[in-house]
């Protein structure tokens, strides 16, 4: 948020520099992303008394002669059409540099000599927000008091300094002035003074005027006043000012009302029109289904119960904390109103403002948090402002709907010695208790013990001590805190653990499969799980979702990482990247089993593989070749139910008998749906695994042992065989390799279908490898093991030898 260093004196005695405060702003704990001199770009401009004014004969300029006080006086041509003798103006000299990089030089203009610029205030940067008279069409008359050669950024007040802080998530009571100003008292030592919150209201009361809430839970405080006899006007220069640093524009007193609240107390604000109101009533509510709101920037909304608004009893006429209805708004004609002041729930507000891309300055207030006593307070200076700018007549109409929540800070009981144990230091005890205290924390102190009562507004403060020692430490110092060992560390040689070792290793042998390494974010959205064609009932769709997401597109927590890789390739399709191979070593996440319990998290592999040049072999290689490093062998069997992979083209990775895994060719009709130019090649060919790495590596042997290789000489063997048309190789091959210990590799090198086989048969033919390590293999025993795995074949497969 912008604080002008200005608008923080008006708080705090500051007797040091922007730059000094910056420093110590940081130090405490908010980070000062700019601090931006309001006139920086501006040097060598000076008050200039206009001695004399001569008309150029043919022209629209002006030969004048200025006086620059200690600089002397100085010829200068000008074409203003209000320049006159005795007139007070910035001039800009030799070498002198204006907004947006402008230098300006002295040179002629036709034929007459000029030594610099006399200057509008709109090149000087400024608007009549911020200067009256900036926006005349000529130069900027200043007043006759101004003192000649004087540096002209005091003078019109752009000497001032517009700090940038960012302000955390749970900081939400330092989102205005006053919550900057607070932090600044605290840590310069100073008095904050607050600003005036008194007002009078008179004894008329509207007559049948209602405020009810029906949902409590998303509208824990909602304040209302009656206000009338409105007379919209200009506000005054300090406001315009005040809300021109900040970036707004004044648009009339009662406006500026509200949006000056906004930042100087953090409490967005709104105001009704009460004549444009269908009756006398406010009810804060759940919307209906699909009805309808145009708000004050004139776009329409169609609503959800998910969504709160502020009705008049019949239509709504504001999205609770985010903006209002263009059917209450206030004109220049409005008369009487009510002025709003609410606490709505986060979620509600940050949900309904991404739902609906709806977003402004109250809503970014509302989704950090507003704390029920920034309600009050804003309320009451609204009413004073009112009072104060003399633009209306504060009535005794006021409602005040709570669900109950306390009118006290949080209070707890902590203990010195536990604060200083989490400090891992001894900050004194006095200085402890004035850091509190300055803090607006109430203390009372008994020994070690303390009684603590912390501040309305810090709705922050959860946890007691280590909330403590954070604000303790903030103000005291961090510098104070010395770096040492945990109690129970020690030093280690360093390095890599075991596990980690082991997915360096997968990931190497990936790369060497020529697979490039991806990371994508843990969550994505159900639709995602759509486009995979996941049935309701998937156990994939037992999904862990989240509270509160960025957007909708990041509502869940992945179940699986083929979306993540799908949407991967998508985009290098799109951006003409027709082949490719990427994988992912990363965490599925599913529910936990029992309540109260953290989700668990699994570590999955994901693959896939793009291109003209893929199939299902180049895939089943790759995996194959990921089992051999890790010396498992893997089998595989046909996949038929998996909805986002091709039935046919499409198995499970088998270790052991255990599936770990799934790869296969992208289902057509998911392929159908990928929006794609129809002229890439490559989106036919788009292949997808996912391997589930603990269930993988259970089989895998710790560590692994020498085998040398067989001293004995191998055998091969090839066989022909007729089966069914049904029955895989991978069934065959797993059959072969069950019946004999000594076959090493199975491999087939042909299938063939034809009337010599018969209908709904194949031939397929295999070479086997038999070996030994203890002896050489005699043709009479190879012949027998042949025999044993016919035999094996034929019960399990009804396979013939052909």
């Amino acid at each position: 948020m912008k604080a002008p260093f200005s608008w923080l004196k008006e708080f705090v005695d500051i007797d040091i520099s922007a730059e000094e405060l910056e420093q110590k702003l940081f130090s405490c704990g908010f980070e000062v992303e700019e601090l931006i001199p309001l006139g920086g770009e501006i040097s060598g401009v000076v008050v200039g008394e206009v001695l004399s004014c001569e008309k150029v004969e043919g022209t629209h300029l002006f030969t004048c002669q200025v006086n620059c006080g200690e600089l002397g006086t100085r010829q200068i041509v000008t074409g203003a059409p209000n320049v006159y003798a005795g007139m007070h103006t910035p001039a800009a000299l030799d070498h002198s540099t204006l907004p947006g990089g402008i230098t300006i030089t002295a040179k002629p203009l036709r034929g007459i000599p000029s030594e610099g610029m006399l200057c509008s205030g709109e090149e000087l940067g400024l608007n009549e927000d911020l200067y009256p008279g900036a926006e005349v069409n000529g130069l900027l008359d200043l007043p006759k008091d101004t003192v000649p050669g004087t540096d002209i950024r005091p003078v019109v007040g752009l000497d001032d300094y517009i700090f940038d802080i960012s302000v955390t998530a749970n900081r939400p009571d330092c989102q205005s002035i006053l919550g900057i100003a607070r932090e600044v008292a605290a840590v310069l030592r100073k008095e904050l003074k607050m600003p005036r919150t008194d007002y009078h209201p008179s004894d008329f009361q509207y007559p049948g005027l209602k405020v009810t809430v029906l949902d409590k839970d998303l509208c824990p405080r909602y304040l209302a006043h009656g206000v009338r006899n409105i007379t919209p006007g200009e506000s005054p220069r300090w406001m315009r000012r005040n809300l021109a640093l900040c970036g707004l524009r004044s648009i009339n007193n009662v406006v500026d009302i509200t949006n000056y609240v906004l930042l100087e107390i953090g409490q967005p604000m709104h105001a009704f029109d009460l004549d444009k109101l269908e009756n006398s009533e406010i009810i804060v509510r759940r919307a209906k289904q699909d009805e309808k709101i145009q708000t004050l920037d004139e776009k329409e909304f169609s609503l959800t119960p998910d969504n709160l608004v502020i009705c008049d009893g019949n239509r709504p006429v504001a999205l609770a904390g985010i903006m209002g209805g263009l059917n209450s708004e206030i004109t220049e004609n409005t008369r009487q109103l009510l002025f709003e002041a609410a606490k709505f729930a986060r979620d509600s507000v940050r949900k309904t403002s991404r739902a609906l891309g709806q977003s402004s300055d109250s809503s970014a207030r509302f989704e950090k948090g507003i704390s029920e006593y920034i309600t009050e307070l804003g309320m009451a200076r609204a009413l004073h402002l009112i009072e104060e700018l003399g633009c209306g007549e504060v009535t005794s109409s006021e409602f005040d709907e709570s669900a109950g929540m306390p009118r006290e800070g949080k209070r707890f009981t902590a203990h010195l010695s536990r604060i200083n144990a989490i400090l891992g230091i001894e900050v004194p005890a006095e200085e402890a208790l004035r850091i509190l205290k300055s803090l607006q924390f109430e203390v009372k102190r008994d020994g070690d013990t303390l009684e603590v009562v912390a501040p309305r507004y810090r709705e922050d403060i959860e946890i007691g001590e280590p909330d403590l020692a954070e604000e303790i430490i903030r103000e005291y110092g961090y510098d104070h805190v010395k770096p040492t060992f945990l109690q129970n560390a020690m030093v280690t040689g360093g390095g890599k653990k075991p596990e980690q070792l082991r997915q360096d290793k997968v990931k190497r042998v990936m790369c060497a499969q020529g697979y490039s390494e991806i990371s994508t974010l843990a969550f994505y959205a159900d639709s995602d799980l759509d486009d995979l064609h996941l049935a309701a009932d998937a156990p994939e769709r037992k999904v862990v979702r989240i509270l509160n997401p960025i957007t909708e597109n990041l509502s869940i927590m992945r179940p699986l990482l083929a979306p993540s890789l799908l949407r991967i390739i998508i985009e290098n399709l799109k951006r003409g990247n027709n082949e490719g191979r990427v994988f992912e070593l990363a965490n599925i996440y599913t529910p936990a089993e029992t309540e109260g319990q953290l989700p668990k998290e699994t570590l999955h592999l994901g693959l896939a593989a793009f291109g003209n040049g893929e199939d299902f072999f180049t895939v089943k290689g790759s995996v194959e070749a990921l089992g051999e490093a890790f010396g498992l062998k893997f089998e595989v069997e046909r996949a038929q139910d998996v909805t986002w992979l091709h039935p046919g083209i499409a198995a499970y990775i088998l270790c052991e008998g255990e599936r770990v895994g799934v790869f296969g060719k992208l289902a057509n009709e998911v392929t159908a749906e990928l929006k794609l130019h129809k002229d890439s090649k490559s989106h036919h060919r788009i292949f997808l695994g996912e391997i589930d790495y603990v269930k993988m590596m259970s089989h895998a042997a710790a560590s692994f042992r020498y085998h040398p290789i067989s001293a004995y000489p191998a055998v091969l063997r090839d066989l022909a065989l007729t089966v069914k048309e049904e029955i895989t190789c991978g069934e065959m091959i797993s059959e072969i390799s069950r019946a004999c210990k000594l076959v090493t590799d199975v491999e087939l090198f042909d299938i063939y279908r034809g009337e010599q086989i018969g209908e709904g048969q194949k031939s397929m033919a295999f070479k086997i490898r038999f070996e030994s390590d203890d002896h050489a293999l005699q043709p009479e025993e190879v012949d027998k093991y042949i025999k044993k795995i016919l035999g094996n074949l034929k019960f399990k497969l009804g396979a013939e030898i052909r």
